[in-house]
Protein backbone atom coordinates (compact mmCIF):
# COMPACT_ATOMS: atom_id res chain seq x y z
CA UNK A 1 0.00 0.00 0.00
CA UNK A 2 1.01 3.74 -0.68
CA UNK A 3 0.58 7.12 1.13
CA UNK A 4 -1.69 7.88 -2.15
CA UNK A 5 -4.07 4.39 -1.43
CA UNK A 6 -4.40 5.50 2.30
CA UNK A 7 -6.79 8.16 1.58
CA UNK A 8 -8.83 6.10 -0.39
CA UNK A 9 -8.97 2.94 2.26
CA UNK A 10 -9.63 5.29 4.71
CA UNK A 11 -13.01 6.89 3.24
CA UNK A 12 -13.92 3.63 2.44
CA UNK A 13 -14.36 2.47 6.38
CA UNK A 14 -15.96 5.54 6.79
CA UNK A 15 -18.68 4.28 5.02
CA UNK A 16 -18.52 1.02 6.44
CA UNK A 17 -19.11 2.82 10.08
CA UNK A 18 -21.29 5.31 9.02
CA UNK A 19 -23.71 1.98 7.58
CA UNK A 20 -22.76 0.70 10.87
CA UNK A 21 -23.67 3.43 13.14
CA UNK A 22 -27.16 3.30 11.42
CA UNK A 23 -27.55 -0.36 11.53
CA UNK A 24 -26.94 -0.28 15.45
CA UNK A 25 -29.41 2.79 15.83
CA UNK A 26 -27.16 4.35 18.25
CA UNK A 27 -29.41 7.02 18.89
CA UNK A 28 -32.21 4.81 20.49
CA UNK A 29 -29.79 2.83 21.94
CA UNK A 30 -28.75 5.91 24.00
CA UNK A 31 -32.24 7.00 24.67
CA UNK A 32 -32.32 3.48 26.21
CA UNK A 33 -29.65 3.88 28.63
CA UNK A 34 -30.36 6.93 30.00
CA UNK A 35 -34.14 5.75 30.50
CA UNK A 36 -32.36 2.39 32.20
CA UNK A 37 -30.00 4.92 34.50
CA UNK A 38 -33.35 6.68 35.92
CA UNK A 39 -34.47 3.57 36.51
CA UNK A 40 -31.48 2.73 38.71
CA UNK A 41 -32.23 5.73 40.61
CA UNK A 42 -35.36 5.01 42.09
CA UNK A 43 -35.09 3.62 45.33
CA UNK A 44 -37.64 0.57 45.20
CA UNK A 45 -35.36 -0.58 42.32
CA UNK A 46 -33.64 -3.22 43.88
CA UNK A 47 -36.78 -4.96 45.87
CA UNK A 48 -37.36 -7.05 42.49
CA UNK A 49 -33.70 -8.51 42.66
CA UNK A 50 -34.80 -10.85 39.62
CA UNK A 51 -35.71 -7.92 37.15
CA UNK A 52 -33.19 -5.69 38.44
CA UNK A 53 -30.57 -7.88 37.79
CA UNK A 54 -32.19 -8.26 33.87
CA UNK A 55 -32.06 -4.34 33.63
CA UNK A 56 -28.49 -4.56 35.13
CA UNK A 57 -27.58 -7.13 32.40
CA UNK A 58 -29.57 -5.19 29.31
CA UNK A 59 -27.98 -1.69 30.60
CA UNK A 60 -24.33 -3.16 30.71
CA UNK A 61 -24.83 -4.92 27.41
CA UNK A 62 -26.30 -1.71 25.45
CA UNK A 63 -23.11 0.64 26.96
CA UNK A 64 -20.90 -2.48 26.04
CA UNK A 65 -22.09 -1.89 22.34
CA UNK A 66 -22.22 1.94 22.53
CA UNK A 67 -18.79 2.10 23.54
CA UNK A 68 -17.27 -0.66 21.13
CA UNK A 69 -18.48 1.58 18.23
CA UNK A 70 -16.84 4.76 19.66
CA UNK A 71 -13.83 3.47 20.20
CA UNK A 72 -13.80 1.75 16.51
CA UNK A 73 -14.81 5.43 15.31
CA UNK A 74 -11.85 6.54 17.56
CA UNK A 75 -8.97 4.15 15.66
CA UNK A 76 -10.71 5.42 12.61
CA UNK A 77 -10.20 8.63 13.64
CA UNK A 78 -6.39 8.35 14.82
CA UNK A 79 -5.28 6.80 11.81
CA UNK A 80 -6.36 10.03 9.83
CA UNK A 81 -3.84 11.83 12.13
CA UNK A 82 -1.24 9.25 11.27
CA UNK A 83 -1.98 9.87 7.99
CA UNK A 84 -1.07 13.11 7.87
CA UNK A 85 1.96 13.03 10.00
CA UNK A 86 3.59 10.19 7.70
CA UNK A 87 2.19 11.59 4.26
CA UNK A 88 4.36 14.64 4.32
CA UNK A 89 7.97 12.60 4.68
CA UNK A 90 6.17 9.45 3.55
CA UNK A 91 7.44 7.27 6.50
CA UNK A 92 7.43 3.60 5.98
CA UNK A 93 7.32 2.62 9.89
CA UNK A 94 3.52 4.74 10.25
CA UNK A 95 2.45 3.47 6.35
CA UNK A 96 2.45 -0.32 8.31
CA UNK A 97 1.09 0.83 11.61
CA UNK A 98 -1.71 2.20 9.38
CA UNK A 99 -1.79 -0.79 6.92
CA UNK A 100 -2.46 -3.14 10.57
CA UNK A 101 -4.94 -0.47 11.83
CA UNK A 102 -7.23 -0.55 8.47
CA UNK A 103 -6.82 -4.23 8.53
CA UNK A 104 -7.77 -4.45 12.18
CA UNK A 105 -11.00 -1.75 11.90
CA UNK A 106 -12.16 -3.98 8.95
CA UNK A 107 -11.69 -6.98 11.19
CA UNK A 108 -14.15 -5.25 13.30
CA UNK A 109 -16.40 -4.12 10.88
CA UNK A 110 -17.11 -7.75 9.27
CA UNK A 111 -17.46 -8.98 13.25
CA UNK A 112 -20.18 -6.44 13.65
CA UNK A 113 -21.86 -6.89 10.25
CA UNK A 114 -21.96 -11.11 11.36
CA UNK A 115 -23.53 -9.91 14.54
CA UNK A 116 -26.10 -7.71 13.49
CA UNK A 117 -27.44 -11.24 11.66
CA UNK A 118 -28.15 -12.44 14.69
CA UNK A 119 -31.89 -11.07 15.11
CA UNK A 120 -33.64 -14.46 15.40
CA UNK A 121 -35.79 -14.70 18.38
CA UNK A 122 -33.86 -17.37 20.35
CA UNK A 123 -30.39 -16.56 18.39
CA UNK A 124 -28.82 -14.98 22.04
CA UNK A 125 -30.06 -18.17 23.90
CA UNK A 126 -27.10 -20.60 25.17
CA UNK A 127 -26.98 -23.84 23.14
CA UNK A 128 -27.33 -27.31 23.78
CA UNK A 129 -25.97 -30.11 21.05
CA UNK A 130 -26.35 -33.65 20.80
CA UNK A 131 -24.25 -35.68 18.84
CA UNK A 132 -25.42 -39.40 17.36
CA UNK A 133 -23.17 -41.61 15.49
CA UNK A 134 -24.05 -43.01 12.65
CA UNK A 135 -24.82 -46.34 11.21
CA UNK A 136 -21.17 -47.96 10.55
CA UNK A 137 -20.09 -49.23 14.15
CA UNK A 138 -16.57 -48.31 15.86
CA UNK A 139 -15.88 -45.80 12.57
CA UNK A 140 -18.69 -44.13 12.83
CA UNK A 141 -18.43 -43.81 17.06
CA UNK A 142 -14.92 -42.51 16.39
CA UNK A 143 -15.77 -39.65 14.10
CA UNK A 144 -19.05 -38.89 16.73
CA UNK A 145 -16.09 -38.48 19.46
CA UNK A 146 -14.07 -36.39 16.78
CA UNK A 147 -17.18 -33.86 16.02
CA UNK A 148 -17.94 -33.54 20.08
CA UNK A 149 -14.01 -32.31 20.42
CA UNK A 150 -14.09 -30.14 17.58
CA UNK A 151 -17.17 -28.35 18.98
CA UNK A 152 -15.67 -28.51 22.52
CA UNK A 153 -12.37 -26.95 21.12
CA UNK A 154 -14.56 -24.00 19.37
CA UNK A 155 -16.68 -23.40 22.44
CA UNK A 156 -13.10 -22.88 24.46
CA UNK A 157 -11.63 -20.77 21.85
CA UNK A 158 -14.77 -18.09 21.35
CA UNK A 159 -15.18 -17.94 25.87
CA UNK A 160 -17.79 -20.20 25.92
CA UNK A 161 -18.83 -22.34 28.98
CA UNK A 162 -18.80 -25.44 27.87
CA UNK A 163 -19.98 -28.67 29.54
CA UNK A 164 -20.53 -32.52 28.52
CA UNK A 165 -24.03 -33.18 30.55
CA UNK A 166 -24.60 -36.68 29.41
CA UNK A 167 -22.17 -39.01 26.95
CA UNK A 168 -22.20 -42.75 25.91
CA UNK A 169 -18.94 -44.47 25.18
CA UNK A 170 -18.94 -46.63 22.06
CA UNK A 171 -17.71 -50.16 22.81
CA UNK A 172 -14.51 -50.15 21.44
CA UNK A 173 -13.74 -46.66 21.07
CA UNK A 174 -15.54 -43.30 20.21
CA UNK A 175 -18.65 -41.83 21.42
CA UNK A 176 -22.41 -43.23 20.62
CA UNK A 177 -24.06 -39.55 21.33
CA UNK A 178 -23.18 -36.68 23.84
CA UNK A 179 -24.87 -33.95 24.67
CA UNK A 180 -22.86 -30.41 25.67
CA UNK A 181 -24.31 -27.09 26.64
CA UNK A 182 -22.53 -24.04 25.29
CA UNK A 183 -23.35 -21.07 27.92
CA UNK A 184 -22.35 -17.69 26.40
CA UNK A 185 -23.92 -14.74 24.66
CA UNK A 186 -25.31 -15.85 21.08
CA UNK A 187 -24.28 -19.60 21.64
CA UNK A 188 -27.66 -20.66 19.44
CA UNK A 189 -27.30 -17.77 17.30
CA UNK A 190 -23.56 -19.23 15.98
CA UNK A 191 -24.11 -22.89 16.43
CA UNK A 192 -27.66 -23.12 15.02
CA UNK A 193 -26.42 -23.82 11.34
CA UNK A 194 -24.65 -26.90 12.81
CA UNK A 195 -27.68 -29.13 12.34
CA UNK A 196 -28.03 -31.49 10.66
CA UNK A 197 -25.51 -34.79 9.07
CA UNK A 198 -21.83 -34.28 8.80
CA UNK A 199 -20.19 -37.03 6.64
CA UNK A 200 -16.50 -38.05 7.09
CA UNK A 201 -14.52 -39.94 4.23
CA UNK A 202 -10.44 -41.34 5.45
CA UNK A 203 -9.22 -44.19 5.34
CA UNK A 204 -10.31 -46.25 8.97
CA UNK A 205 -7.64 -46.62 11.94
CA UNK A 206 -9.74 -49.27 12.76
CA UNK A 207 -9.62 -51.00 8.99
CA UNK A 208 -6.72 -53.61 8.70
CA UNK A 209 -6.61 -53.88 5.28
CA UNK A 210 -6.16 -49.88 5.26
CA UNK A 211 -9.83 -49.19 3.21
CA UNK A 212 -11.12 -46.05 2.75
CA UNK A 213 -14.75 -45.67 4.85
CA UNK A 214 -17.62 -43.25 4.66
CA UNK A 215 -19.29 -42.43 8.33
CA UNK A 216 -21.85 -40.03 9.47
CA UNK A 217 -23.16 -38.37 12.67
CA UNK A 218 -25.97 -36.49 12.70
CA UNK A 219 -26.02 -32.77 15.20
CA UNK A 220 -28.83 -31.15 16.81
CA UNK A 221 -28.77 -27.95 17.96
CA UNK A 222 -31.42 -26.16 20.10
CA UNK A 223 -31.42 -23.45 22.16
CA UNK A 224 -32.02 -23.62 26.08
CA UNK A 225 -35.42 -22.71 27.06
CA UNK A 226 -34.95 -18.91 29.05
CA UNK A 227 -37.44 -17.57 31.72
CA UNK A 228 -39.58 -15.92 29.32
CA UNK A 229 -40.34 -19.21 26.79
CA UNK A 230 -43.34 -20.73 29.14
CA UNK A 231 -43.11 -24.66 28.37
CA UNK A 232 -45.42 -26.26 30.81
CA UNK A 233 -44.41 -30.15 32.02
CA UNK A 234 -47.00 -31.85 33.83
CA UNK A 235 -45.18 -33.78 36.40
CA UNK A 236 -47.39 -36.74 35.62
CA UNK A 237 -46.30 -37.47 32.45
CA UNK A 238 -42.55 -37.81 33.29
CA UNK A 239 -40.85 -41.00 34.44
CA UNK A 240 -37.58 -40.58 36.62
CA UNK A 241 -35.01 -42.89 36.69
CA UNK A 242 -31.88 -42.67 38.55
CA UNK A 243 -28.74 -44.89 37.46
CA UNK A 244 -24.77 -44.08 38.51
CA UNK A 245 -23.01 -42.09 36.68
CA UNK A 246 -20.45 -43.52 34.12
CA UNK A 247 -16.61 -42.47 32.56
CA UNK A 248 -15.30 -43.93 29.74
CA UNK A 249 -15.37 -47.20 29.14
CA UNK A 250 -18.43 -47.90 30.85
CA UNK A 251 -16.51 -47.22 34.27
CA UNK A 252 -19.12 -45.82 37.11
CA UNK A 253 -17.22 -42.54 39.11
CA UNK A 254 -19.23 -42.52 41.39
CA UNK A 255 -20.77 -45.04 43.93
CA UNK A 256 -24.73 -43.12 44.72
CA UNK A 257 -26.91 -43.04 41.52
CA UNK A 258 -26.54 -38.98 41.00
CA UNK A 259 -27.01 -39.24 37.10
CA UNK A 260 -30.82 -38.48 36.55
CA UNK A 261 -33.02 -40.27 33.12
CA UNK A 262 -35.94 -38.32 32.58
CA UNK A 263 -38.69 -39.91 29.76
CA UNK A 264 -41.83 -37.83 28.98
CA UNK A 265 -44.19 -40.10 28.45
CA UNK A 266 -46.62 -38.09 25.95
CA UNK A 267 -43.96 -37.40 23.18
CA UNK A 268 -41.84 -40.42 24.15
CA UNK A 269 -38.47 -37.57 24.49
CA UNK A 270 -35.42 -38.96 26.73
CA UNK A 271 -33.09 -36.74 28.29
CA UNK A 272 -30.45 -37.92 30.66
CA UNK A 273 -27.78 -35.47 32.66
CA UNK A 274 -24.68 -37.00 34.54
CA UNK A 275 -22.24 -33.72 34.25
CA UNK A 276 -23.61 -32.86 38.28
CA UNK A 277 -22.03 -34.02 41.38
CA UNK A 278 -25.94 -34.31 43.19
CA UNK A 279 -28.97 -35.68 41.89
CA UNK A 280 -30.60 -32.25 42.29
CA UNK A 281 -28.41 -30.95 40.70
CA UNK A 282 -28.80 -33.30 37.44
CA UNK A 283 -32.01 -33.63 37.48
CA UNK A 284 -32.63 -29.62 37.35
CA UNK A 285 -30.20 -29.71 34.11
CA UNK A 286 -32.26 -32.49 32.52
CA UNK A 287 -35.39 -30.56 33.05
CA UNK A 288 -33.87 -27.50 30.91
CA UNK A 289 -32.67 -29.86 28.37
CA UNK A 290 -36.32 -31.74 28.20
CA UNK A 291 -37.36 -27.93 28.00
CA UNK A 292 -35.45 -27.12 24.87
CA UNK A 293 -36.47 -30.42 23.25
CA UNK A 294 -40.57 -29.81 23.91
CA UNK A 295 -39.52 -26.21 22.94
CA UNK A 296 -38.31 -27.56 19.42
CA UNK A 297 -40.71 -30.03 18.85
CA UNK A 298 -43.15 -27.35 19.54
CA UNK A 299 -41.59 -25.09 16.56
CA UNK A 300 -41.37 -27.68 14.17
CA UNK A 301 -44.90 -28.98 14.65
CA UNK A 302 -45.85 -24.81 13.66
CA UNK A 303 -43.52 -25.32 10.93
CA UNK A 304 -44.94 -28.24 9.39
CA UNK A 305 -48.22 -26.95 10.13
CA UNK A 306 -47.06 -23.45 7.56
CA UNK A 307 -45.29 -25.70 5.25
CA UNK A 308 -49.03 -27.89 4.98
CA UNK A 309 -50.89 -25.07 4.18
CA UNK A 310 -48.81 -23.32 1.78
CA UNK A 311 -48.15 -26.83 0.61
CA UNK A 312 -44.10 -27.03 0.32
CA UNK A 313 -42.02 -30.39 0.70
CA UNK A 314 -38.82 -29.34 2.76
CA UNK A 315 -36.47 -31.29 3.84
CA UNK A 316 -35.87 -31.94 7.19
CA UNK A 317 -32.62 -29.91 8.47
CA UNK A 318 -31.64 -32.83 10.86
CA UNK A 319 -32.07 -35.40 8.47
CA UNK A 320 -29.88 -33.90 5.71
CA UNK A 321 -26.55 -34.02 4.85
CA UNK A 322 -24.76 -30.65 5.52
CA UNK A 323 -21.28 -31.08 5.38
CA UNK A 324 -18.25 -33.73 4.33
CA UNK A 325 -14.80 -33.86 5.94
CA UNK A 326 -12.51 -35.21 3.55
CA UNK A 327 -9.22 -36.70 4.59
CA UNK A 328 -8.05 -39.39 1.76
CA UNK A 329 -7.69 -38.88 -0.77
CA UNK A 330 -7.22 -35.12 -0.57
CA UNK A 331 -7.62 -32.45 2.67
CA UNK A 332 -11.08 -31.05 2.32
CA UNK A 333 -13.78 -29.61 4.17
CA UNK A 334 -16.97 -28.66 2.32
CA UNK A 335 -20.14 -27.61 3.68
CA UNK A 336 -22.92 -28.27 0.63
CA UNK A 337 -25.35 -25.19 1.61
CA UNK A 338 -22.92 -22.56 1.18
CA UNK A 339 -20.10 -24.39 -0.70
CA UNK A 340 -17.62 -22.77 1.56
CA UNK A 341 -14.62 -24.71 1.23
CA UNK A 342 -11.50 -24.83 3.84
CA UNK A 343 -8.09 -27.17 3.15
CA UNK A 344 -6.83 -27.25 6.83
CA UNK A 345 -8.79 -30.17 7.84
CA UNK A 346 -6.98 -30.59 10.53
CA UNK A 347 -7.45 -27.15 11.54
CA UNK A 348 -11.08 -27.61 11.58
CA UNK A 349 -11.16 -30.27 13.88
CA UNK A 350 -9.39 -28.24 15.94
CA UNK A 351 -12.40 -25.91 16.48
CA UNK A 352 -11.70 -23.51 13.57
CA UNK A 353 -14.86 -23.59 12.12
CA UNK A 354 -15.51 -19.70 11.96
CA UNK A 355 -15.47 -19.89 8.14
CA UNK A 356 -18.36 -22.08 8.04
CA UNK A 357 -20.43 -20.47 10.89
CA UNK A 358 -20.43 -17.09 8.98
CA UNK A 359 -21.05 -18.17 5.57
CA UNK A 360 -23.94 -20.14 6.90
CA UNK A 361 -25.04 -16.96 8.30
CA UNK A 362 -24.68 -14.71 5.48
CA UNK A 363 -26.35 -17.67 3.35
CA UNK A 364 -29.19 -18.12 5.81
CA UNK A 365 -29.83 -13.91 5.90
CA UNK A 366 -30.03 -14.15 2.05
Amino acid sequence: MLYSDVKRELTALETGLEDLRASLDLSIKEERIAELELMITDPTFWEDQEQAQKTMQELTGLKDKVKSFFDLYQKWEDLGVLRELGAEEEDPDILQEIEEGIQTIQSELDRWHLQLLLNGPYDRNNALVTLHAGAGGTEAMDWNEMLMRMYIRWGEKKGYKVDILDSLAGDEAGMKSATLSFSGENAYGYLKGEMGVHRLVRISPFDASGRRHTSFASVEVLPEVSDDIDIQINSEDLKVDTFRASGAGGQHVNKTESAVRITHIPTGIVVACQSERSQIQNRATAMRMLQAKLFERQRQEQADEVNRLKGDQQDIAFGSQIRSYVFHPYNLVKDHRTNCEVGAVYNVMDGEIDDFVSAYMIWASK
